[in-house]
């Protein structure tokens, strides 16, 4: 009887050390901790820059269903819809029965949160805000879906480039900057979101910076009362502009003056997933063009 205790008790503990061993242990973007017992097979992405995440990562095949404007790479362009940014179809999500959401936590999301809370479905939340948070989520990522290698690789290639960069820029001029989301309404962004810290990595400061809203609408007043050297538009959807011409019926504004309007690729930029690195050095470059428009407009004063 004894014996039969021990070897019982001798495969209880191997059980455990094997699941012990399997089980994989994250912490997510909203300090959660994320829990698998083994590596994800069916991937549902319910944000753009998360599939982005999530290709970068190795994990591309994995990925089950997806939201609308998910279309990078172009692989993902035929994985399946299952809603948008504003509401998913619940009852498709559970029927295709994932064993891993990534999530990205905004307003509209809220009401459905509770629904898929109960489901039993493990979430990772994926809200990156710091440019270093992308290797760091890229190598989560490949942990959850059993593609370290992939993902070790990937964050590493994005931290030798950010490297490259914060050494190229980090004792350049402050050029105060404007970055225009979108023209009408105007739209910004603040401190807590990812673009900011692509600016300052060029050696940009965001005139909005400390507004409390991660998005907040500013008005023109506001922005002409800041005058910034430079203002920084996204084109999206079909907007190869932005309405950034609005600008240049301000003669006083110092961007104007310098011929500092430029717009750049949202979704370079706006998408806080692996290539927001192209978005950030086309920051710097700007930046740099308008460090030189200055140069050329001081020398044309002397």
């Amino acid at each position: 009887m004894a014996k039969i205790l021990q070897i019982l008790l001798s495969s209880i503990l191997m059980t455990s050390s094997a699941y012990c061993a399997a089980a994989i242990t994250v912490t997510d973007d909203m300090g959660s901790t994320v829990t698998l017992n083994h590596p994800a097979q069916r991937v549902i992405s319910l944000a753009p820059h998360v599939t982005e995440l999530i290709f970068a990562a190795g994990g591309g095949s994995k990925v089950i269903g997806t939201v609308t404007y998910s279309d990078y790479p172009e692989a993902a362009k035929n994985i399946p819809r299952i809603g948008d940014l504003r509401q998913i179809d619940l009852e498709r999500v559970i029927a295709l029965k994932p064993d891993l959401l990534v999530v990205w936590m905004h307003g509209a999301f809220n009401q459905q949160l509770e629904v898929l809370r109960k489901s039993g479905i493990p979430l990772y939340f994926s809200d990156p805000q710091k440019l270093q948070q992308i290797p760091e989520t890229l190598i989560k990522l490949g942990q959850m879906m059993g593609t370290e290698g992939i993902a070790q690789a990937a964050a590493n290639n994005f931290n030798q480039q950010f490297k490259q960069l914060n050494l190229q820029y980090q004792n350049k001029s402050k050029v105060r900057t404007f970055y225009q989301v979108w023209g009408r309404p105007l739209y910004t962004l603040n401190d807590k979101h990812i673009v900011t810290d692509a600016i300052r990595l060029c050696g940009g400061e965001n005139i909005f910076a400390q507004l409390t809203p991660s998005a907040p609408v500013v008005t023109v007043e506001a922005v002409l009362n800041e005058n910034p050297e430079l203002i920084i538009g996204t084109t999206a959807m079909g907007d190869s502009k932005n309405d950034i011409d609005q600008w240049r019926r301000f003669s006083s504004l110092l961007a104007n003056k310098n011929h500092n309007l430029v717009a750049i690729d949202g979704d370079l930029l706006n998408r806080p997933g692996p290539r927001i690195l192209d978005g950030a050095k086309a920051i710097c470059a700007v930046l740099e063009q308008a460090r030189q428009h200055r140069t050329t407009d001081n020398n044309k004063g002397l």
